[in-house]
């Protein structure tokens, strides 16, 4: 989960840097191409195209489907947020990850995670301050897209046993790259520069790269409200990525948000090794 972070959040800066110049959706969709292409190059060299069956399995198909719709509704709000903002809004994820542990996965919480969950929440609300008559729309994409992508990450716990995780990562990327360049079809088509390709080219190797750390945690057996902390650690990358590439720094209600969601999630992880 620690490399998956790491992976992602440059994956991210990249494309973002990439949508300046690219329609959004058309980014999402050559990067998801080019992340199919490494995982299908690993398939072949690792013999796990044998098994390549498995991308048909109705829940490899549906999380596909979850990996699609999360990535485009996240990314294209990331497009339009300030970089640390969206992140941090993107490390709710943890609270959610407890929540559904209780609803689906009927792990036991109690009342001290529930607490850290409310407070956690609350400190989202500070990162998105919501302001009557002032809706950041943007923001409520980017968590819309992050409960998306909880719920993507629940189904990992339900993917059948014999199929390898390249091969899921296979079946996400593959979905990403399909939604994206099916867009392009109704928004039409744009020339890309050998820098734009060369973006998400980079992008789609940590892309692929960080499904696979993914999954592979998700698999791990662990509880989802513990390896989810593990999360917390991209804010660090995001803060320090987002003022060097785009000069942008939160405001100080941002920032307390930021601390408060942190300190949530480091809270949950604490009680869970005190539960054990």
């Amino acid at each position: 989960m620690s490399a998956a972070v790491v992976v992602f959040i440059f994956n991210d800066a990249l494309i973002k840097i990439a949508a300046e110049t690219v329609p959004s959706v058309q980014a999402i969709g050559v990067r998801g191409i080019f992340a199919t292409l490494w995982c299908l190059l690993a398939l072949l060299v690792t013999g796990s195209w044998r098994h390549l069956g498995g991308v048909v399995h109705p829940r490899v198909l549906l999380r596909g489907v979850l990996e699609a719709v999360s990535a485009i509704v996240y990314l294209i709000a990331l497009f339009h947020t300030q970089f640390a903002i969206a992140t941090a809004i993107n490390l709710s994820t943890p609270l959610i990850f407890t929540a559904l542990a209780v609803l689906i996965l009927k792990e036991t919480v109690r009342w001290r995670r529930w607490s850290a969950v409310i407070v956690g929440f609350l400190g989202v609300l500070l990162v998105i301050q919501p302001r009557p008559g002032e809706v950041d729309v943007w923001a409520w994409v980017v968590l819309l897209g992050t409960l998306l992508g909880a719920f993507r990450d629940v189904l990992g716990r339900y993917l059948p046993a014999n199929v390898p995780t390249l091969i899921v990562s296979f079946a996400s990327a593959a979905a990403v790259a399909l939604a994206g360049c099916a867009w392009t079809f109704v928004e039409g088509w744009q020339p890309m520069t050998g820098r734009e390709i060369g973006l998400l080219v980079a992008s789609s190797l940590l892309l692929a790269a960080g499904y696979q750390f993914l999954v592979m945690a998700l698999r791990s057996g662990a509880e989802f409200s513990v390896i989810g902390s593990f999360r917390y650690a991209s804010i660090l990358w995001a803060l320090g990525i987002g003022y060097v590439v785009w000069d942008d720094v939160p405001n100080t209600l941002a920032l307390a948000g930021i601390a408060v969601i942190v300190g949530s999630g480091l809270y949950i992880l604490h009680r869970e090794r005190v539960r054990r």
